[in-house]
This record gives C-alpha cells, structure tokens and sequence, in this order.
C-alpha cells in the first residue's frame, strides 16, 4: 500500500517515525549530529546552508517531528528555551493593541507580555481563561485599544483550569486577533489546538516532549502563511537557537513521548482519585475527576486528562510546606514534565498570582510505579499531620 493510500499515523507513531533520516541502503536509522557554526558558501547565498544561527540540518528532524505532531503542514521552529518560543510569539502582538492572557499561566509569560506592553504602549488584559464569555467581551472591549493576540494555556499552570480552544479561537478570529495556544501541559498527544483553531502553538520541549529534565528548549508550531518565517525572523535576530546536542536529546526523549505520558496519566488520575478521599487533604483538582469544573469540557475536548495534579493539605501552608519536606521519592523541584515525579508549593514563589491559595501544591506525575507514588504520598501527609 502507497503512503498516500494510507490513512494518517497516530499521535503516538508520528513521535517516532517523523523526522527520520531517507530509507536507502547504508543510511543511519537516526540522524546525525553535525557540529559546525559555518558552512562552505561562495558567491551569492542561496538556499544552502549558511552560519547556524540561520539554520542548521541538525534541528530539522525534530522540527519535522513536532510539527507533525501538532498536525501542521509546516515543520516547528525549535527555540533555545521555552521563554525564547513564547517571547518571539509574543512580539506578533501589534504595538498599542491588547494582548488577553489567563490571569493563571506560566509566571515568566506574565512577566514577559507585561513588560513588551509596558514597551510598546500596550496592555494585558488578564481573565479567567475557562470563561468563555469573559474572554470574549475582553478581546474587543468598548473602552480600551481591542486585542491582537490572545493567549491560552489550557489546561492552566497551576490551577489546571480548561479553556473552549475552539470557541476562544472563533472569538479571536471574530475581534481580528491571533489565537495562541500553550499546549505545554496537554502535549500534543492530549490535544490539538492547530485543528480546533489556534493560530500558533507554543511548547516548553524542556518538559513532556524531551521529558528528562536534562535540557532546555522551546519550540514555536504555525501553519498560517507568513507567521512561521515572521517567527524565523525573530529568532535568527534575537539568535535565540539551540545547540545541536540538546536538538538531538530532545529528539531522543520524544520518541518514547506516548509511553511516558500513558504512564503518567494514568498514575496522575489514580493518584487524584485515591487523593480526593484521603482523610488529610483539603481539595485535588485534575481535569479527570468529576468535581473539576471543567471535567466535561476537558472530556470533549482532550484525549486524556493530564500528568499534572493539584493537591491542598488541611493543614494550610505550613503542611504544604512540609510536605515538600517530608516525601522521599517525589522530588521538591520546580519544572515538570520528567521521569521522575515532582511537588512544590507555588505560592513560595513571590510573583505567583494572588488568587493561587497559599498551600496549593502543584503535582507532576512520573513514570514511577503508581503504588510506590501513593505510599509515599499518604506516608508523607501522615508524617505532616503527626
């Protein structure tokens, strides 16, 4: 049967079958790393190989890879850091106009629109994201410069709130806006914002799609005519690009990225179940249970839940706090997205929103056994408690 006779690849056999190097005899099953600043070039420059801050074929495979994933036509462009993706994104926000973002994301995107509006004469309109009708009135309001770009994350970092990406993407397009998705937390095995219609989407390779917690990366994912070489542009300018070996880790902790997210989602929904009942937390949120208020919206629109649950110890901070202290086999770091499962108490961090509670405890779940998770878990409250 021909390729194009063939209908589409999963999710879970594009992360390790896109970006391989040509089918001849000889040839190497994984490409290879080529270690080189500047490239042999005489006369005018074409469309060869020039200095690597332009391009370089080492970041081609993954970039293939992660625009297939997302479902794009076009390859991604891979960032030296998830902030480097997020903030050559930002700047396709118009200078004067609004940027809407969720009053609950990453802390560094916060900062970053702040600052490029405070820059350019803008403003950041921050809302509850999973309202719908409330961003909407936000993209065009009557008294103030009307949006250009609204930003998503769904589900939210770190209250793990879930926005109508599709509805929200219809309003953008409605006001004259871009819609930008943060699929960081969902990865493109959850959900697929390209084809519920997001403009660009943004991902922090740092965490599910190298998924070891050894490198650094962002990437940036568009299939509009004209973003992604807008996009290009900003990063050969800014020469915000990574370096070869981390391009060929991230590729190399991609391929396993369905086996490591089947693992950790359903660790994270057993773990959320067992901790809903348990007699010394206060409140679990995941999208999975059916107390989360947006359970049915994450239902309809994701494939899976997540690896990321929130926990609230009755206790208040302090138990919190000593929580972080007390497990032995969860690490208290922040980051997420590895191997290996993790905590921290948000609030410690002094620009995490205000409306964040105190003794909220962000939860990334691993690929550790699930049974091993929850001992040390229960063992730890216990110890808090006592």
């Amino acid at each position: 049967m021909s390729p194009e006779a063939r209908s589409p690849l999963s999710p879970a056999t594009t992360a390790v079958a896109a970006g391989r190097p040509a089918r001849v005899q000889g040839a190497p099953v994984n490409e290879p790393v080529v270690l080189s600043s500047t490239y042999v070039s005489t006369g005018t420059p074409g469309a060869e190989m020039l200095y690597t801050r332009y391009d370089t074929e080492t970041w081609h495979p993954l970039e293939e890879a992660v625009g297939a994933l997302e479902g794009s036509s076009q390859p991604a462009l891979v960032f030296s850091s998830g902030m480097a993706a997020i903030d050559a994104v930002l700047r396709l926000a118009a200078p004067g106009s609004a940027i809407v973002a969720p009053r609950h994301a990453y802390l560094a995107t916060l900062t970053a629109a702040r600052e490029q509006a405070a820059r350019e004469g803008s403003v950041v309109r921050e809302v509850d994201i999973a309202d719908t009708a409330a961003v909407v009135a936000a993209l065009a309001p009557a008294d103030g410069p009307a949006a250009s770009v609204l930003w998503v994350e769904s589900p939210t970092n770190p209250m793990l709130e879930v926005a109508d990406i599709p509805a929200l993407a219809a309003a953008a397009h409605e006001a004259g806006a871009l819609c930008v998705v943060d699929n960081t937390f969902a990865t493109p095995l959850g959900q697929r914002p390209l084809a519920q219609g997001a403009d660009v989407v943004v991902h922090s390779v740092t965490k599910y799609l190298a998924g070891h917690s050894d490198l650094v990366m962002g990437a940036a994912v568009t299939d509009v005519a004209g973003l992604r070489s807008r996009l290009h542009a900003r990063r050969t300018t800014g020469g915000a690009i990574p370096g070869p070996f981390e391009a060929w880790l991230a590729l190399r902790g991609l391929r396993t990225l369905a086996l490591r997210v089947e693992r950790s989602q359903a660790s994270a929904l057993e773990l959320a179940r067992r901790l809903d009942a348990h007699p010394l937390v206060a409140e679990v949120r995941h999208p999975g249970l059916p107390s989360h208020p947006q359970h049915e919206r994450a239902a309809s629109l994701m494939d899976g839940f997540g690896s990321i649950l929130t926990l609230r110890p009755t206790g208040g901070p302090d138990a919190a706090e000593a929580l972080t202290r007390d497990v032995r086999l969860w690490v208290p770091a922040t980051s997420l997205g590895g191997v290996e499962s993790s905590l921290e108490r948000r609030r410690r961090l002094p620009a995490e929103a205000g409306t964040v509670p105190e003794d909220l405890l962000r939860l990334s779940v691993g690929i550790e056994d699930v049974e091993d998770l929850w001992e040390d878990l229960d063992r730890a409250l216990r110890a808090t408690a006592g």
